[in-house]
Order: C-alpha cells, then sequence, then structure tokens
C-alpha cells in the first residue's frame, strides 16, 4: 500500500465545525480493517476506489513492523489512489488490545 492517509481523532465542540487533534498514525500500511457502519471492512493494496462512514470498533492497521490497533467511533474512511484517509470523532491507541 502507497501508503496509509492521517488517522485523526477530533475534540467535541461547542462550534458547528469539529477541530482536529493530531493524527494518530502516519505511515505506510499493509492492510487495514476498519468497522463500517454496517460492519467491517478490509482494504490490501490497490484497493477500488471507496468510501463509507465509519461505526464504533476497532481499527487495525497491519505494517512491516508489525500491527497497531485503535478503538475509533464515528467518521468516514476513503480510500482513493492506493492511500487510505480516515477521519473519526474519537481514536486511541487501544493498547491493550491483541
Amino acid at each position: 500500500m502507497a501508503g496509509l492517509g492521517r488517522i485523526a481523532g477530533v475534540r467535541p465542540s461547542s462550534e458547528p465545525h469539529a477541530i482536529p487533534v493530531c493524527p494518530v498514525f502516519d505511515g505506510e500500511a499493509t492492510s487495514v480493517i476498519a468497522p463500517a457502519y454496517d460492519g467491517e471492512v478490509g482494504v490490501l493494496p490497490h484497493h477500488a476506489p471507496f468510501m463509507t462512514l465509519l461505526g464504533d470498533g476497532r481499527l487495525v492497521v497491519r505494517t512491516g513492523d508489525g500491527v497497531q490497533q485503535f478503538k475509533v467511533r464515528g467518521g468516514f474512511l476513503q480510500v482513493r489512489d492506493d492511500v487510505v484517509r480516515l477521519v473519526t470523532e474519537h481514536a486511541e491507541e487501544d493498547i491493550h488490545a491483541s
């Protein structure tokens, strides 16, 4: 996969637009499994362009160095030009995942 775009959480705000806090992952990935609103979706290199709403659950990012997992809630996932972009209302690394 050319690279996994930024996965960023946002903080709640009374303003009409949420403000990104910071990226939780930005780098190369060999696969991504994400919780879509209607079930899990897997993305491998050369995936067709795709967009979906996210639900609540675990995001799994496989890299050449291992696996990172994040708890995510809401937002959307886009696959385009061999890059996955994920914007979510909540994202935190799941250090207790096995």
